[in-house]
């Protein structure tokens, strides 16, 4: 990525993480990054496409974080006890009062895709690639003999992900 893009998407994420989303701004940006307008408009066809590279950014680092504490519980578990004793502990982070923003601003971005048809594309590359990622930790669990064979990998995958939005 373009150190300048990059520059631009991190700020704006940045913003998002201490501000309401909703009120961040084209001149917030361009004062917090010191980029001109001009590169702005170079790097993103226009300012709802930045806003909307921030938000598919912050879906996947929510994700993100949820997988890696998926994969350290299968990693680390020795048993099958072990493993749902971890899964205890990962679904009450994950489902935590302190992540009720998160979830309803995954829920928010979600519902925004339905308005926008970039938005909509970009999002489903990010959520196609956060189910398949799902879908492999829970084959990885098959394989050490924790979880039922009889589970679609894919369809649990995107009931995880449901469970956790529906926790709204």
């Amino acid at each position: 990525m373009h150190p300048t893009r990059e520059r631009l998407l991190l700020t704006t994420v940045d913003l998002m993480d201490t501000e309401n989303p909703e009120k961040v701004g084209v001149e917030m940006v361009l004062e917090k990054s010191g980029i001109s307008k001009g590169s702005l408009y170079h790097h993103f066809e226009d300012f709802p496409a930045l806003i909307e590279a921030a938000l598919v950014y912050r879906f996947h680092r929510v994700v993100d974080n949820s997988i890696a504490l998926i994969s350290n519980t299968v990693a680390a578990s020795t048993s099958r006890e072990e493993f749902f004793a971890g899964m205890e502990k990962v679904t009450a982070v994950t489902h935590s009062r302190e992540m009720t923003a998160i979830r309803f601003e995954r829920a928010r971005a979600l519902g925004h895709a339905g308005a926008s048809p970039r938005f909509k594309e970009a999002l489903g590359i990010e959520q196609q690639r956060l189910t398949h990622a799902f879908a492999d930790l829970v084959r990885e669990a098959q394989s050490q003999g924790w979880v039922s064979l009889d589970l679609d990998p894919m369809a649990t995958a995107v009931f995880i992900q449901a469970y956790t939005i529906g926790k709204l």
